[in-house]
């Protein structure tokens, strides 16, 4: 419940507080993040001055504007009631702080800033809810949400959920990915597999060359020592 205008009778519970849209000199008594509570003289209540309503200017925080005991001019722009708590908006940027001169004397600025304020207030208020379309129930498989003629289902068998394409798609194209992977792995071991095989048989072939020809020379070693033998035998033969 707020009071939308100065005239009029008061609303229940408003009793005792500053009117609206009146301007006077208060002091902070604490700073918020989000705004600075303010005290009025003579008045037990404490107004919010929301970061929104404290320059023309955007503002980050409070405290880059007030500190706790400084006095400021505040113009009154809200009085609510929210179950049992009554709350007082004042607006800093509506009053020149030097002068204390109201520079929104048409209220146009605290009629705008309510308005915003109500808007956001009701969409996030309102909720989505899922429901069927048709609150009826199908006599051909039983499901809730459409009529029996638009039914689609064979007899005995119920509407199912059908796959998120999006979701089974990176599982393709994870499972290729890998196929892919493991086929250019085992290749790869192929490959390393016939070099190593050709390796060895170079290498033995070279061993078994290597093998035959100090074979072949020590074949001729003894050849030749035969041979030497021989003609130092035949000449032994000769002198005697």
């Amino acid at each position: 419940m707020s009071e939308r205008g100065s005239l009029g009778r008061e609303p229940a519970g408003l009793d005792g507080l500053p009117p609206l849209f009146s301007i006077a000199k208060g002091e902070v008594v604490s700073v918020q993040t989000y705004g600075a509570f303010v005290r009025l003289p003579g008045y037990k209540k404490e107004g919010l001055v929301h970061v929104s309503e404290m320059s023309a200017s955007r503002v980050e925080n409070a405290s880059e504007i007030v500190d706790v005991g400084e006095k400021v001019w505040i113009k009154v722009i809200g009085r609510e009631i929210q179950g049992e708590k009554v709350k007082l908006s004042f607006s800093m940027k509506s009053v020149n702080q030097g002068t204390g001169q109201d520079l929104d004397p048409n209220n146009v600025m605290a009629e705008q800033d309510a308005r915003r304020r109500r808007m956001f207030k009701d969409e996030t208020r309102n909720k989505i809810t899922l429901e069927a379309v048709l609150n009826t129930t199908c006599s051909k498989c039983g499901c809730r949400g459409h009529f029996t003629k638009d039914c689609f289902s064979t007899p005995g068998s119920q509407y199912a959920l059908l796959p998120e394409e999006d979701s089974e798609e990176p599982q393709q194209q994870t499972s290729t990915l890998q196929q892919d992977s493991d086929k250019k792995k085992k290749k790869k071991e192929k490959k390393i597999k016939k070099k190593k095989k050709r390796e060895r048989k170079e290498s033995e072939s070279d061993s078994s060359s290597s093998n035959e020809c100090k074979s072949k020379k020590r074949r001729h070693d003894n050849t030749r020592e035969e041979k030497k033998k021989k003609h130092r035998k035949h000449k032994s033969h000769k002198h005697s």
